[in-house]
């Protein structure tokens, strides 16, 4: 596992650049998957303004007007965070590159940095406006189509994504979140993608609606979106470690050099014996459950088991010898589900971006999206950790239940739904 990019140039290539260990691994695919959704989603909504299918907001933009005090301040705040927390982490990176997360909320800085940004900011924003009130004031009329509201497009669905991401995680783990509520919400950990989706589902709604836009036409531009965009954070997931993975597969575990090698049941339940600790989910209070799969002989260990060395997280037992900062090993071998999940969803979005330009009718993409979406998250929670209610005869977990829903959901828009308004209208 590479947690972050110091350690993996230290592995990969023997380069020793402490500075990297502020670049974490995990963190660097989700600005990937970000990235890769703005491209698609841009280049869809400009294909559909040029099938006619979004009316413009018309806004009038006005220059030459001096810079006012409130936009001064805003700079010199905006300007001070930037630089009091920007080069607060370069001048602490051996402190704060074990968790940049909790630095960046912390009150810890560089004062020096925040003043001298902030003036940079003022100034800057100063300057611009002074050179625009020389050409003197004038009214200018300007079309926006929604590919040119991206960025807030992503802004917002991130912002709302992860609050709906923390706020039911917090529902399925329910009782480590009451012991700490505060530090379970600001932690990067712990996230469920389907509370994130609907959470920014529902937000991006209430904006289309408030910037005269389809909302439908919309949901199809980023279905391909958002099969890439989980694919690459799933990528992050595998080689960072980051805790997402199966359950134990009992046919692997670790040797004493933490290499990972076929074991029978009785040496799985030996493992157990001796570090009873490593196979609870402390999240969920449970018993981690196991199966038994070994891997056929023409297919390669890997794919049915890792151990996560030198996991992000320092889930497990110590590694033998080693005293680096990531230091530990699963004691067995996990279902490696972020690959899976990462593989799957990548072949997804080439299916969807192959099929995109098949469907008039607006949410029939976005229904096979979720079609998608629904049965191999499905599948998926087979081998996954997760807390199961308990309906009689039936123990679906939340990602289970959701998964159907949204199946559900995607064959309805598919074939049932018709807009009964015009096709640029919300």
């Amino acid at each position: 596992m590479y947690p972050d990019f110091h350690y993996l140039f230290q592995s990969l290539f023997g380069i020793d650049i402490p500075g990297l260990s502020l670049v974490k691994t995990f963190g660097f695919f989700v600005a990937l998957s970000f990235l890769g959704a703005a491209l698609v989603v841009t280049r869809e909504l400009k294909r559909k303004k040029e099938q006619g299918l979004f009316v413009p907001e018309i806004v009038t933009e006005e220059s030459g007007k001096p810079a006012t005090t409130g936009e001064l301040v805003w700079m010199a705040v905006l300007g001070f965070l930037v630089g009091f927390k920007v080069l607060g982490l370069f001048l602490n990176a051996s402190e704060a590159s074990k968790n940049p997360v909790d630095f960046l909320f912390s009150a810890r800085g560089n004062l020096l940095g925040g003043i001298l940004l902030a003036a940079v900011f003022v100034y800057s924003r100063y300057s611009s406006k002074k050179k625009q009130q020389a050409a003197g004031r004038k009214q200018t009329k300007v079309a926006i189509y929604p590919h040119s509201r991206v960025a807030d497009i992503l802004f917002i669905a991130a912002v709302a994504g992860f609050a709906g991401a923390k706020l039911f995680n917090a529902f399925e783990t329910w009782d480590n979140f009451i012991h700490d509520p505060v530090g379970n919400l600001l932690s990067p950990s712990g996230l469920t993608f389907y509370g994130g989706l609907i959470t920014a589902t529902v937000v991006l709604y209430l904006y289309a609606r408030k910037k005269k836009f389809s909302f439908a036409h919309l949901c199809d531009a980023a279905a391909p979106a958002l099969m890439l965009a989980y694919g690459v954070g799933r990528l992050g997931c595998q080689f960072s470690g980051d805790g997402d993975w199966g359950i134990f597969n009992s046919a692997y575990v670790t040797q004493a050099d933490a290499s990972l090698a076929k074991g029978t049941l009785q040496d799985y339940e030996t493992l157990v014996k001796q570090h009873p600790d490593q196979f609870i989910d402390r999240n969920l209070n449970q018993v981690i459950p196991n199966k038994f799969a070994p891997a056929p002989g023409w297919l390669p260990d890997w794919l049915f088991a890792q151990n996560f060395k030198h996991n992000v997280n320092n889930d497990g037992i110590p590694v033998p010898g080693y005293k680096g900062e990531y230091s530990h090993v699963l004691p067995a071998g996990v279902f490696p589900t972020s690959m899976y999940e990462a593989v799957a969803c990548i072949l997804l979005f080439l299916f969807l971006w192959a099929i995109r330009k098949r469907f008039n009718r607006p949410l029939q993409l976005f229904g096979i999206y979720l079609i998608l979406n629904g049965i191999e998250r499905f599948l998926i929670e087979l081998v996954r950790v997760n807390y199961k209610y308990d309906w009689g005869f039936l123990h679906p977990t939340q990602a289970e239940i959701i998964s159907a829903c949204l199946v559900i959901a995607g064959m309805l828009l598919f074939f049932f739904y018709r807009p009964r308004t015009t096709a640029a209208a919300v």
